[in-house]
C-alpha cells in the first residue's frame, strides 16, 4: 500500500522485517542503517519495550531509485519477536509493501521460526494481504554458528512459494543487503505494474 506524495514527487514504500525474537531482524536493520549514506537516510527510531533487548520497531527511510519520475523511499521496520507483542506486529504490518522473514538458523530455534512464520501468514491475512503474492524474501541468519541447521533442511521447512532465500550473518553484513535488494526489486516491479 504505497503512499504517493505528489508535492515531493516521492513514492513511500514499507518493508517489514519479521521473524522470531532475537533472530537478527534488528541487527539487519542496524547494519543497513550504519552503511547507508547519511544524505539518503532519516533517523533510526527505536522504541524499547519493558523486556530487555526487544525493540518495538525501527524506522529507516532509504532511497533506492525512481518509478515514473517519482523517487522511491523505503521505510524499513522490524517487529518485536515475542508472541506477547502480537498486536504490535499486526499493527506494523498495516500498509506493508514487502516482507523479509529473518529465520534463526540455530536448531533450537526451528520451532520458533515455524511459529513466527505461521503468525506472519495470519497477521498478513488479518490486514488483507496474502503471503503467496506479496513481495517476500527469506533470510537464514546466524549461518556462522556451529548449531546452524543445514540449508536444505531450512529451505524445506520454511520456504513458502519459491521466494528468494539468502544465507546471512547479519552482524558481519553477509546476506543483509542482498536480502533487502531482493524485496525492494519485487516492490518496485509491483509498483511499475500499477
Amino acid at each position: 500500500m504505497s503512499f504517493i506524495n505528489y508535492a515531493s514527487r516521492e513514492i513511500n514504500c514499507k518493508i517489514v522485517y519479521y521473524g522470531p525474537g532475537l533472530g537478527g531482524k534488528t541487527t539487519n536493520l542496524q547494519y543497513v542503517y550504519e552503511r547507508t549514506n547519511p544524505q539518503n537516510k532519516g533517523q533510526l527510531i527505536s522504541l524499547a519495550t519493558e523486556t530487555d533487548r526487544t525493540l518495538f520497531f525501527d524506522f529507516l527511510p532509504l532511497d533506492l531509485g525512481s518509478v515514473r519520475g517519482f523517487r522511491t523511499r523505503f521505510h524499513l521496520y522490524t517487529v518485536p519477536g515475542q508472541v506477547f507483542y502480537d498486536a504490535s506486529r499486526k499493527l506494523i504490518l498495516k500498509g506493508v509493501d514487502g516482507v523479509i522473514f529473518v529465520a534463526d538458523s540455530q536448531e533450537a530455534r526451528m520451532d520458533a521460526n515455524l511459529e513466527s512464520l505461521d503468525n506472519l501468514k495470519h497477521n498478513l491475512h488479518e490486514n488483507g494481504f496474502d503471503l503467496a503474492v506479496i513481495p517476500y524474501a527469506l533470510q537464514f541468519n546466524k549461518r556462522d554458528l556451529p548449531s546452524a541447521v543445514a540449508y536444505d533442511v531450512m529451505l524445506r521447512a520454511l520456504q513458502i512459494k519459491g521466494e528468494p532465500t539468502f544465507e546471512a550473518v547479519a552482524p558481519k553484513g553477509i546476506g543483509v543487503f542482498e536480502t533487502l535488494k531482493a524485496v525492494a526489486k519485487q516492490v518496485l516491479h509491483e509498483l511499475s505494474k500499477k
